[in-house]
């Protein structure tokens, strides 16, 4: 509250009005008290009557009454929606608008990633550049294929990873290995079993062969690598038209494995392929010259993206040669996009390398006048942005479960759609539940007294009494009932909670849970669901959120719940105003459960999602499982590392770069329980 003090004090002789009818709009009222002068509360679906002693008043009247400041007290991620609807206004009338965190909402400035001062080519001039030469060659690695590391030194970590776990100890390995190389290429290129053969020899090295260390290698090598999708086609289009195209790299791998790499990465067909530990010699010694020697053409072109290697010493040898950037010269150029303080840990440069092989695989950067940096699908914007964090969550997710050795594992609709299939394929797992709930479903059948239906009360509706009724209790009452309050229908509730309590247990019976503790996964939540839960199942419920919200408005409620963001860090996380964003994306294709029959059969709510909504989620979710295998598969147990701050860069990115895609910017976010409709766009 610091923020909040210092900037009050700016506006003590001012008039403000609080935007804002919650429970943070009374905690902001008891810390200001009367150091100043606040004049209303300001509210997006309500205009009059009165709150925590304050006129709740429109925002024509704060213009009016010529209201200075108007302070807003909600979350991150409604402040951007709050920001975009009443922002202009603000700025128009000259009203400081600020979140309680001190943020100014009407400051518009946004980093935008892009490559306006960086000279590149396009697909197009490239390709023309083509049409002038007898002979094109290309480089391999990082010109037409790319790895999903950061730096090529990560594949000796893998290496040493993967021996260690076959209890192969070799001190120091990743160095060993560099330095075998450098000292064996000073005069030649050499072949990757005697960059092992002079490892062995020189450190003493009895536990494995220089041959197996070889093979273990480029297995894992050729696992890592991926194609420059726009280079190959390019590459493809270029053989097609009869163009006599090669293949020109430094590499310690033989022919058969380079071309086994190339075959992974599509790259089949190829007039032939210049591999420098085949001819002893490197790009920078002799290799140009003897690939002009074989091929004896009038005009040469060479593309790859090292300045020295490809480009200097091909113009040595009488080449014409053009760079393309690799992913990692595009990183740099972009000031590493806030992940140059992320490299230390080998998971963490895996992530980025993933990332970098996703968002920079094509060099072609350059195609419209803003070059902005950004993705173009929804898949895209699964594995790039959510995938990561997601990834960390259900590793953690599953550690708790160890923990605490918890045999029932639930995870609630329909946040829990993707995570349980994730967690499924983690743990190869097939006796975890899809649990058929919501808030709504669980406070129509977990509701006994009249204290709960003030506790429900409290969670303030975005409409009508009427509606109300009809949303969150399934009792329709004629409007002409409007003037009364919910208390008034304490006895339809409970009678129809009792009935829906009764078919709930129906529900519950057929799951046929353990009598042990139950792990009960919910995405963000204050513990409402589980609270319900708690009192039909016998089972201890054990919590296990993404971020718990309001944890000290629910203490004595006697709810056991941890969570993978805890209380501190999410006031200095993103994810507050971001966890919007990824509740939309990791629902189900299922309509929300309102409750069950008196068979324990499923009833669903109307659906309000268009089929192109819900084709856009699903798609994130295929970007999302993607990662998830991938990251799996690259990083090895031992190296896993669970990083929320590297995530929430990935996370913080949808705000930063270019989201091209029409249909995720034209998702609703849907809060049905408050009655509330947010447009994607007034949060990105």
């Amino acid at each position: 509250m610091s923020a909040l003090v210092s900037l009050l004090k700016q506006y003590k002789n001012n008039k403000i009005a609080i935007y804002g009818l919650s429970e943070a709009t009374e905690k902001v009222l008891e810390k200001i008290g009367h150091e100043v002068d606040v004049i209303g509360l300001l509210d997006g679906y309500q205009e009059d009557g009165e709150l925590f002693g304050k006129p709740i008043i429109s925002l024509v009247q704060a213009v009016e009454k010529q209201v200075r400041l108007i302070l807003v007290a909600a979350r991150p991620g409604s402040c951007r929606a709050i920001a975009r609807r009443i922002g202009g206004t603000c700025r128009e009338k000259n009203i400081a608008l600020f979140d309680v965190r001190g943020n100014d909402l009407c400051d518009t400035h946004r980093v935008v990633y892009d490559f306006q001062k960086v000279e590149g080519m396009t697909r197009e001039e490239l390709m023309h550049q083509t049409e002038n030469y007898d002979a094109v060659s290309f480089d391999l690695f990082d010109t037409l294929i790319m790895r999903q590391v950061l730096f090529p030194s990560d594949v000796f970590e893998l290496v040493d990873e993967r021996l260690r776990q076959h209890g192969i100890m070799i001190e120091d390995f990743p160095a060993r290995r560099m330095a075998s190389e450098k000292e064996l290429s000073r005069e030649r290129a050499p072949r990757l079993t005697e960059i092992y053969s002079y490892m062995k020899n020189t450190y003493q090295i009895a536990e494995i062969e220089p041959e197996q260390m070889a093979v273990l290698e480029w297995e894992i090598d050729c696992g890592l690598v991926v194609p420059r999708k726009d280079v190959c086609e390019m590459f493809s289009s270029l053989m097609a038209c009869g163009k006599k195209t090669y293949i020109i790299s430094d590499s310690y791998y033989n022919r058969n494995q380079i071309t086994s790499i190339m075959k992974k990465c599509g790259i089949t067909k190829y007039t032939d392929v210049f591999v420098s530990c085949e001819y002893e010699t490197g790009k920078t010694q002799m290799l140009f010259q003897k690939y002009r020697e074989e091929t004896k053409v009038e005009r040469y072109l060479h593309i790859g993206d090292d300045g020295t290697a490809d480009i200097e010493y091909a113009q040595k040898n009488k080449i014409h040669a053009c760079r393309i950037y690799s992913g990692m010269d595009l990183l740099e150029l972009a000031g590493y996009m806030g992940l140059g303080d992320y490299t230390d840990a080998l998971s963490d440069r895996i992530r980025i390398g993933m990332f970098v092989s996703r968002v920079f695989n094509s060099p072609f950067q350059f195609e419209t006048k803003a070059r902005r940096i950004g993705v173009s699908t929804a898949y895209d914007i699964g594995y790039v942005f959510f995938a990561p964090m997601i990834c960390d969550f259900v590793l953690w997710f599953r550690e708790q479960v160890g923990k605490f050795q918890l045999k029932n594992i639930l995870f609630c609709a329909r946040d829990g759609y993707l995570i349980k299939q994730l967690y499924d394929e983690l743990c190869n797992s097939i006796s975890s539940i899809y649990f058929l709930t919501s808030r709504t479903a669980a406070i129509r059948a977990g509701m006994e007294n009249e204290e709960d239906i003030r506790y429900v009360e409290e969670m303030k509706f975005s409409g009508s009494l009427s509606e109300q009724m009809e949303k969150r209790f399934g009792i329709h009452i004629d409007e002409m009932g409007e003037q009364a309050e919910l208390l008034d229908y304490k006895g339809e509730i409970l009678s129809h909670c009792a009935r829906n309590r009764k078919n709930y247990r129906v529900y519950l019976n057929k799951l046929k849970l353990k009598e042990e503790d139950v792990a009960f996964f919910d995405f963000v939540a204050k513990g409402t669901t589980q609270m319900y839960m708690d009192k039909l199942l016998s089972q201890h419920l054990k919590g296990i959120y993404f971020l718990r919200l309001d944890e000290e408005q629910m203490r004595g409620k006697n709810l056991d719940i941890i969570s993978f963001y805890n209380d501190s860090e999410r006031d200095s996380s993103v994810i507050f105003q971001d966890y919007y964003i990824l509740e939309t994306m990791l629902t189900a294709p299922m309509p929300s459960i309102k409750g069950f029959d008196e068979m324990g059969n499923p009833l669903y709510e109307r659906e309000t999602r268009k089929a192109g909504d819900i084709w856009c989620f699903q798609e994130a979710q295929e970007g999302i499982r993607e990662y998830f295998r991938e990251y799996l598969k690259l990083c090895p147990i031992s190296a896993r590392k669970i990083d929320k701050k590297l995530d929430e860069v990935f996370l913080s990115m949808i705000h930063r770069m270019e989201v091209r895609d029409d249909d995720f910017l034209s998702l609703k976010v849907e809060d049905p329980f408050f009655n509330r409709m947010t447009d994607m766009m007034d949060i990105l």
